[in-house]
């Protein structure tokens, strides 16, 4: 049985210090005093019988036991809204909807557990994802038809206007096909001598491709192809000796199962951080807080890290 001393204050309180890692921060937002809500953590924590949470200088940190805690605290937070907002909706028929947007690396690698966990959590909501390149996602992020988008760190120019928070990091892979003449003799200026499918102008990862290329003496590429479409990389590569130039978690199945081979080049400096990316006017409703924790759930489960 569930101890009648927690009362919804006690979560609410927790929940807002976990995500703030501060007191202040906390207490600002839920409009109380910094004593008043160290008091109700303090309470909680004797309810449970467990220290949640541990402050030093550098702000708050969670135990594994308020690790633990927070799971379920957000989970029951995000239920009671859910149920909420379904008691108003009820007999308009209305479903909840997540629309999140996706670069190639992220849809094809890294969403397909995040959406399974996340429909473990919340299966009466729809989420409704749209993959494409950086510019068009952000555009659609800012002008609302998005609640959120996942993908490599833009441009500072096209990053205006938009919250940042990383996930982890990401390199960008050199992919031929299987018995390619470059893997008998690997050597990164020969890829000139063969067609090259190449990020456009725009592409999150270009900048980072370019230097990379400088640094190791590639010359003009004579047969550039420009695409960040994952569908025509995997059917091309496989079908020709083009070389692709492409975000590592684009091809993370194909290299796993062999159809495709990740030539042995050095591209660590090529790694860009890849976040979740929201309006930072907008307070992040029940449906995304899950969709969070779900995310976090998967990169602690997939060993990934910032």
């Amino acid at each position: 049985m569930i101890d009648r001393r927690i009362k919804f204050r006690h979560i609410q309180c927790f929940v807002e210090i976990a995500q703030e890692r501060s007191l202040k921060l906390a207490a600002d937002k839920l409009n109380l005093t910094q004593p008043a809500i160290s008091k109700t953590l303090k309470e909680l924590e004797d309810i449970i019988g467990a220290s949640l949470m541990t402050r030093n200088r550098a702000g708050i940190a969670l135990t594994k036991q308020g690790k633990v805690f927070l799971h379920f605290a957000q989970i029951s937070l995000a239920s009671l809204q859910q149920g909420l907002d379904g008691v108003e909706k009820e007999g308009e028929h209305a479903r909840a909807t997540l629309k999140v947007g996706v670069l190639p690396s992220v849809a094809a690698s890294f969403m397909p557990p995040v959406i399974k966990e996340f429909s473990e959590l919340a299966p009466h909501v729809m989420v409704q994802i749209m993959d494409g390149p950086h510019g068009y996602l952000i555009e659609r992020l800012k002008m609302g038809e998005l609640d959120l988008v996942i993908g490599r760190l833009g441009r500072p120019v096209s990053m205006e206007g938009v919250s940042f928070t990383q996930l982890y990091s990401e390199r960008v892979d050199v992919i031929v096909r299987v018995g390619h003449p470059l893997l008998e003799r690997p050597d990164i200026k020969r890829i000139v001598e063969w067609p090259v499918l190449y990020p456009p102008e725009g592409a999150a990862i270009r900048p980072l491709v370019e230097r990379f290329m400088i640094a190791n003496g590639v010359g003009e590429i004579p047969n550039k192809i420009e695409t960040v479409s994952g569908a025509f990389g995997r059917v091309y590569t496989r079908r020709t000796d083009a070389v692709w130039i492409i975000s590592s978690g684009v091809v993370q199945n194909e290299t796993a199962d062999g159809h495709l081979v990740r030539l042995p080049f050095d591209t660590d400096m090529t790694k860009g951080p890849v976040g979740l990316m929201t309006r930072p006017d907008t307070q992040p409703g029940a449906e995304e807080q899950v969709f969070r924790l779900a995310v976090q759930t998967v990169i602690e489960e997939l060993g990934l890290s910032s």
